[in-house]
C-alpha cells in the first residue's frame, strides 16, 4: 500500500463514519391514481406517452401527469387562505427546511377524533424538551398516519364526498397563532388531511397560517418515527408559478450523533481517529505528511 492509498483509505473511512450518522425518513405518500384528494378536486391523471425499446435499440419512456395542488402529501402555500400570503414561487428557500419539533397527541386523538392541538400541548412539550427553536417545523403526531391509504378511515366517515361528515384531528387556531407570533415557526405539519380539524367550517387555522406566511404540510407519514426534537425537515416543493400549494417530497434527516439513535461515530471521535491515523501514517511513511 503506497502513500496515496493510505490517504484515500482515510478519506473513505471518514465518509463512511459520517454517513452512518444520518438517517433519512421519507414522510411522503406515493402520488398516484389512489391518492386521497379533498372533495371537489379532480382525480389524479397519469398518461404514458411513450414507453418501450426504440428502433435504435435504446429504452425510452416519457409520461404526462396532472394533479390537484392539494392532493396526497402536499404543502399549503400561505396564499391558499390569505390574499396577501406568498404563492408557491414566492416562498423563500429559508422556509423550506428547519429543525423538526414533533408533538405527540396520539392518545388524546384516540379518545377524541376531533381533537385539536393546543397551546397547552406545546407548552408541555417545551417543559420536557426545551424551547421550540425559531424557524422550526412543528409536526403534530396524532397517530392518524396508520389510517392511510383508506379514504373512509382517513376522513373518518362513510361519506368521503361530504366534508361536513369528516372527523379527524387538527391544530387549534390559537395554537397556530402562538406558534407564528411567539415561536416564529416556518411551517406546521399534520398526519391528517388538513391543519384544521375535520369539523371545521371556517378553516381558521389555515387563515392564521396564511396571514403569517407559515406553510402547512398535510398528509404526512411516519411522523411517529421521528424523535421529539433533533431532526431536520426538508420540503421539496415544486416551484410552481402562482401556485396555492403543491405535492411535495418531504424528508426528515436525523443525525444519530445528536439524537442518540444508532451507533454512528460522533464528529469529535472521528477527529480523534483522524489524529491517530495521521500520527500512524507519519511514523510509518514520513513523506506523506
Amino acid at each position: 500500500m503506497d502513500n496515496d492509498d493510505v490517504c484515500r483509505l482515510l478519506v473513505v473511512l471518514s465518509l463512511m463514519a459520517l454517513s452512518a450518522g444520518l438517517e433519512v425518513i421519507d414522510m411522503t405518500l406515493v402520488l398516484g391514481a389512489d391518492t386521497i384528494v379533498w372533495p371537489g378536486s379532480p382525480p389524479f391523471n397519469f398518461t404514458i406517452l411513450k414507453r418501450g425499446n426504440q428502433s435504435d435499440g435504446y429504452w425510452y419512456e416519457i409520461n404526462y401527469f396532472g394533479t390537484a395542488e392539494h392532493a396526497g402529501t402536499h404543502v399549503d402555500a400561505p396564499a391558499h387562505f390569505s390574499q396577501s400570503g406568498w404563492r408557491v414561487h414566492q416562498i423563500p428557500s429559508s422556509s423550506l427546511a428547519g429543525p423538526a419539533v414533533v408533538v405527540d397527541v396520539a392518545d388524546k386523538a384516540t379518545k377524541d377524533a376531533d381533537y385539536r392541538l393546543t397551546i397547552e400541548d406545546l407548552q408541555a412539550w417545551e417543559d420536557s424538551h426545551g424551547r421550540i427553536p425559531d424557524k422550526a417545523v412543528v409536526v403534530m403526531d396524532s397517530g392518524w398516519g396508520a389510517r392511510y391509504p383508506s379514504p373512509s378511515r382517513v376522513f373518518n366517515t362513510n361519506n368521503t364526498l361530504d366534508a361536513s361528515t369528516f372527523h379527524f384531528p387538527g391544530i387549534h387556531p390559537a395554537a397556530a397563532a402562538w406558534l407564528a407570533s411567539q415561536r416564529h415557526v416556518i411551517a406546521v405539519g399534520v398526519d391528517t388531511p388538513s391543519t384544521d380539524y375535520g369539523q371545521s367550517t371556517k378553516y381558521e387555522t389555515h387563515v392564521v397560517l396564511g396571514n403569517n406566511n407559515v406553510l402547512g404540510l398535510e398528509n404526512l407519514q411516519k411522523v411517529d418515527q421521528l424523535p421529539a426534537r433533533g431532526a431536520t425537515i426538508a420540503i421539496g416543493l415544486v416551484n410552481l408559478k402562482d401556485g396555492s400549494g403543491g405535492p411535495a417530497r418531504i424528508l426528515a434527516i436525523i443525525d444519530s450523533t445528536t439524537t442518540g439513535r444508532g451507533n454512528a461515530l460522533h464528529p469529535t471521535a472521528l477527529l480523534f481517529l483522524w489524529i491517530v491515523c495521521g500520527v500512524f501514517v507519519s511514523l510509518q511513511w514520513p513523506t506523506v505528511l
